[in-house]
């Protein structure tokens, strides 16, 4: 369907009622009229100002209402929405920005140092906004944003949009430099019908908004984890185009606590969460505060980008028994490569997930696997995928190959298909740990570690070793009071896993190795764990 997501959105702001809320963020509340004009002020002020469709538009913001009005304001306007990891110092901003070719930059009041550091060497950027965050004065060079979209008509704009618009989103980085994955509107907004979160897949705008009327008053979404990755920010975006209320919460770090307040207070119906590292906190929340909050509005908590265990996911349904978890795999490179769903009537393996539509599994050789068999392959998805990568033809190339007649998207993560079609998740090739000539893949062995009563979290990686090439070495973060038994470990790994996959050391450490979003630092986890057993 030749989707764009400003249309989509100007519908909204026809169909929605005005006064419904849009975005809420601690006590502040932009109703959907509100946030209608706000977003077309915004682009029809950037318009003004000289930018062209295509203009690249990056957001350096926590998660705030002002991250999803740039974005639906970039939309609007046929800007490119860049999402930039406000963790980055300066030299990785500069190359976020340079690399993107961005000429609009919103960015929080917070970040004015750094910002004002590496303005000097971007001169294609030709409109700075601030946020005001902490009241950081506005420099002469930048804008106010309240009052550039303050001064701006927030009328409609009336302009055609294309399903060719492009939305980048740009990788995290963990082999190399962040890579700016290009996404058409048309493509991106296909992937997100999913008829497991719809109950029909709507077909051209008019069918849209009747969708949207019939699911009226729609989602009330927590994303949990930060909008500047793929978890959070599509779901969100998802949220908005089906009218929904998009709640964000104020801490600058991940609470628990925080986040079982807002969701009781605003009778939250989803929240967002990235695997374990998100749920772990959230069940201990939840044991130490028995009966506190009221979720009784709550029917799903969706997960992706990392592994979600079936003991915590069993756990939490303890807590919410009508919520449904929806533990999702996809990749900034493709989405819906498949979904393992858990309620009380039923759960999964861990890392176990139906095949989506148009999911294939192909050999190193990208000869197809087939279910059942015993050999490993890649997980690849044809049909809507991105255009490639932005400025980067070679890893176009490699990521989105053509096999059997057709593109796929092959973002590098292995996978075991099964003879039922499902798969189970080995983890990303890149990090895959060759011992004496045999494979082991990381996630399948933290998940074992994970299971011991006494950890919390881990990390596997390989470290250099005379005898082995790489040793399998665990990195373990243990439950509070929890006595640290090196041994214990590697003897309850080896009764679940084949001997050779057992850690030949396992480390401790206070706090592992992982980004705001939840995913595994393997780079960091291994430095530490060299350091840890002497290795240069």
């Amino acid at each position: 369907m030749a989707w764009n997501f400003g249309d989509i959105l100007d519908a909204n702001g026809r169909e929605v009622p005005g006064d419904k809320p849009a975005l809420i963020h601690g006590d502040r509340v932009t109703t959907w009229a509100a946030f209608d004009k706000r977003t077309n002020a915004l682009a029809r002020g950037l318009i003004e100002r000289g930018h062209r469709p295509d203009d690249k538009l990056a957001i350096l913001i926590r998660n705030r209402p002002e991250y999803m009005e740039a974005t639906i304001a970039a939309f609007k306007g046929r800007f490119v929405h860049v999402n930039v990891n406000y963790r980055y110092k300066a030299d990785e901003l500069h190359y976020i920005f340079d690399n993107s070719d961005a000429r609009i930059v919103v960015y929080g009041s917070e970040f004015a140092p750094v910002i004002a550091d590496i303005k000097g060497r971007l001169p294609g950027v030709q409109t700075w906004l601030q946020v005001e965050v902490d009241r950081t004065p506005v420099p002469g060079w930048a804008h106010d944003y309240e009052s550039f979209v303050a001064r701006h008509d927030g009328k409609p704009l009336g302009i055609s949009r294309s399903s060719d618009d492009l939305f980048f989103l740009y990788t995290g980085g963990t082999t190399g430099m962040p890579k700016g994955v290009m996404w058409r509107h048309g493509d991106l907004r296909q992937v997100q019908l999913s008829p497991t979160l719809l109950p029909r897949v709507p077909v051209g705008l008019a069918d849209h908004v009747a969708l949207m009327k019939e699911l009226a008053p729609g989602q009330r979404f927590i994303p949990a984890c930060p909008q500047m990755h793929g978890t959070g920010l599509l779901t969100s975006i998802g949220t908005l185009a089906m009218g929904g209320t998009v709640i964000t919460l104020e801490g600058e770090t991940f609470d628990a606590v925080e986040l079982w307040n807002v969701a009781a207070k605003h009778k939250a119906t989803q929240i967002a969460i990235v695997g374990d590292a998100f749920a772990k906190p959230m069940l201990r929340a939840l044991d130490d505060n028995r009966g506190r909050w009221d979720l009784s509005a709550l029917t799903v908590i969706i997960s992706s980008g990392v592994m979600w265990s079936q003991e915590v996911k069993h756990a939490l349904i303890g807590h919410i028994p009508q919520v449904a978890l929806l533990d999702s795999f996809g990749a900034s490179e493709a989405v819906g490569f498949g979904m393992a769903v858990t309620n009380a009537a039923g759960e999964v393996s861990t890392a176990r997930f139906a095949l989506g539509d148009d999911v294939a599994v192909f050999s190193t050789e990208h000869k197809r696997v087939e279910p059942g068999s015993p050999e490993p392959g890649f997980i690849a998805r044809g049909g809507n995928i991105p255009v490639g990568y932005w400025k980067d033809e070679a890893k176009t190339a490699k990521t989105f190959p053509v096999i059997e007649g057709r593109r796929w998207s092959i973002p590098g993560d292995y996978c075991q298909l099964h003879a039922d079609n499902t798969l189970t998740l080995l983890g990303r090739g890149s990090v895959c740990i060759n011992t004496a000539g045999e494979k082991v893949y990381p996630e399948e062995v933290e998940e074992i570690l994970k299971l011991h009563p006494d950890v919390d979290d881990a990390l596997v990686v390989g470290v250099p070793d005379d005898k082995w090439g790489q040793a399998v070495t665990g990195v373990v973060e243990m439950k509070r009071d929890a006595r640290f038994d090196e041994e214990a470990l590697r003897k309850h790994v080896r009764e679940h896993l084949a001997g050779y996959k057992t850690p030949k050391r396992i480390v401790r450490v206070e706090q592992l190795f992982r980004a705001p979003n939840g995913k595994a630092d393997y780079k960091g986890t291994t430095d530490y764990a060299k350091r840890a057993l002497g290795i240069t």
